[in-house]
């Protein structure tokens, strides 16, 4: 009898495992498409304990570093204190996303970056957007290059359209490519209207 309630035991051990591996390959590379929403990219180091910015990078354990080594920052800042525009670090992402699980097709469903909204600067300096140019210049050639390297980027959505109310900072911040004058009946005003003039 003992012997018998091994061997049941055993079986039912086996059809455990083997139901095991067919439902990982089954799951093994079964998503339809990798949905990316990247701003900037920092660097990061082990940090126990110091200054943290949120309970969220305390409890990570995480410092995030916005200079290289020698002291330089590692990009020009935008409005937010978390935004720097690091273009090279959405190629480094996408890379890894491709490297890490097998090249799945990929969508960056937001990027992009914002400007401070500002009551004393007229509307044509508002919509003079050279560093709104800048970035998009810059992560828009880094996304071509990991297409280059072999990237299966199928879509690229810009952060934002209009100008809108932001969750963390109300009206304060601007994303959008579209300028809107919250002051004068929501008029709207394309902020990259002089692309050309950049040489977009």
């Amino acid at each position: 009898m003992e012997t018998i309630l091994r061997l049941c035991v055993k079986d039912l051990e086996i059809d455990f495992l083997n139901s095991q591996r067919k439902r990982r390959s089954l799951i093994r590379n079964s998503i339809d498409f990798v949905g990316l929403n990247h701003y900037t990219s920092r660097f990061i180091a082990h940090a126990t304990d110091g200054p943290q910015e949120s309970d969220f990078y305390k409890a990570q354990e995480m410092e995030r570093i916005v200079e290289w080594e020698g002291g330089e920052v590692i990009g020009e800042k935008a409005a937010s204190e978390w935004l720097y525009v690091v273009p090279w670090g959405i190629r480094k992402v996408l890379n890894y996303i491709a490297q890490r699980y097998n090249n799945p097709p990929i969508y960056v469903t937001e990027n992009g970056m914002d400007d401070e909204d500002s009551n004393t600067t007229p509307l044509d300096g508002m919509l003079d957007d050279k560093l709104r140019v800048v970035y998009f210049k810059g992560y828009l050639a880094a996304v071509a290059q990991a297409i280059k390297d072999g990237v299966d980027v199928r879509g690229y959505f810009a952060w934002s359209l209009l100008d809108n109310f932001e969750w963390g900072q109300g009206y304060t911040k601007r994303f959008g490519l579209v300028y809107v004058d919250y002051k004068n009946g929501l008029s709207r005003h394309q902020n990259l209207l002089r692309i050309g003039s950049y040489g977009f």
